[in-house]
This record gives C-alpha cells, sequence and structure tokens, in this order.
C-alpha cells in the first residue's frame, strides 16, 4: 500500500520507537505518527482531534498538515473533520468535569498538575465568559482545562459549546487553509522539521499549564 502522507513514515519504526522510549511524550508522538504512515491516517486524526479536547496531550495539527499536503483538495474536508470531532471530543471534556470529576477528571488534571489553576480559568471564564473559551479553544493554552473545568463549574453548556465552535474552527481552518493557498511553497520546510514542529506544539500545550498560573 502507498504510504497516504507525504513524508516517509514505516509504521513499524515508528511502534518500534514508541515501545523504544521511555519519554512519555517521544512515546506519545510516535505512537501517533503511527498511525498516520497507515491507510488510518484520517480515522486517527478524528480520534486524535476528540481526544485531544478532554485527556489527550498530542495535538492533532501535524497530522492535519501532513494530511492536507497528501490531499491539498480535501483540506476543507480534514478541517472540518477536525474541528468537528474536537468540539464533539470538548463536549465530553464537559460531560467528564459535570459528572466524573471524582472518578476521572481529577485524575487528568492532576496528570497535567493542572490542580493550582482549576479556580483561576473559574475566573477567567466569569471575567471574560464567552471570549474565555474562545481564546482558550484557539491558542496553546490547554484546551482540556477549559473543558473539563466548564463541566465542573457548571459553565453554560451552549455559550461552551459556541465558543468551541468558533475558537477549534478558525485553529484548524487556518492551519489547513494557509497549506491549501500556500501548498507546496512551505511543503519542503515543514516537512523537513515535521518532528521538530510536533514536539514544538506538545511543548506549548502542556506549557500553557504554566502560563494559565499567570493568568489572572
Amino acid at each position: 500500500m502507498t504510504n497516504p502522507l507525504p513524508i516517509e513514515i514505516d509504521p513499524r519504526t515508528a511502534m518500534e520507537k514508541a515501545r523504544a522510549t521511555r519519554n512519555p511524550i517521544r512515546k506519545l508522538y510516535f505512537w501517533t505518527l503511527h498511525w498516520g504512515a497507515t491507510k488510518w491516517a484520517v480515522p486517527a486524526l478524528v480520534v486524535l482531534s476528540f481526544t485531544e479536547s478532554s485527556f489527550f496531550p498530542i495535538p492533532p495539527d501535524v497530522l492535519l498538515i501532513a494530511l492536507c499536503f497528501a490531499t491539498p483538495r480535501k483540506w476543507f474536508m480534514l478541517a472540518a473533520l477536525c474541528t468537528v470531532a474536537s468540539v464533539l471530543g470538548g463536549a465530553l471534556g464537559y460531560y467528564i468535569g459535570a459528572a466524573l470529576w471524582e472518578g476521572v477528571g481529577q485524575q487528568i488534571v492532576a496528570f497535567y498538575h493542572g490542580e493550582p489553576v482549576m479556580a483561576k480559568v473559574k475566573g477567567w471564564y466569569d471575567t471574560y465568559g464567552f471570549v474565555g473559551v474562545l481564546v482558550a479553544a484557539i491558542t496553546p493554552i490547554p484546551y482540556k482545562v477549559f473543558t473539563i473545568a466548564s463541566g465542573v463549574f457548571a459553565f453554560d453548556f451552549w455559550q461552551f459549546m459556541g465558543a468551541s465552535t468558533v475558537g477549534r474552527g478558525f485553529r484548524f481552518f487556518l492551519v489547513a487553509g494557509l497549506i491549501g493557498y500556500l501548498g507546496e511553497k512551505v511543503r519542503p520546510f515543514i516537512e523537513e522539521r515535521i518532528e521538530i514542529l510536533m514536539v514544538v506544539l506538545t511543548v506549548l500545550g502542556i506549557g500553557g499549564f504554566v502560563l494559565l498560573k499567570f493568568l489572572r
């Protein structure tokens, strides 16, 4: 079968690297890369977008970029799939916070050392409301913190979903649209640095928890 991605990735090699490394972020990275190099790449994009909104640390952006390069005419569809899956994943995060906080939500937040920022999340939402969630949906600030916190503090669900749709849609359509517009002009630059880009996005996502500590 032909590799659907424009970068050369051996799925077996990626899985072997995932098993070999002890670094949890690197392990998740190679595991994600493994799925991106198979016929399950698009389903993997949907699953990754869904889970990243509630508990999974790896952002879907790099896989979205690779697939847009592989099938540039489908950039709109790929961005739409990313957005819908991410918003539904955010709804799951909301449910985890509202109904499963003690059994599941606390463990997720504890895994990311996000306990100190929960009260600040509420304060930010109380102060900025719709805009607070909207900013979280666009920026590297961990969106999963806001999805779970929104359920914990019983934020208005439909306002939350509206902000999620606008924010996540803006992010994914911007990424996919730029590739659809620029195409081959940026492809060599990104492909040569795809792993670095993945690490940067991951660091930004996790580093967002640190950033939240300074928000007032």
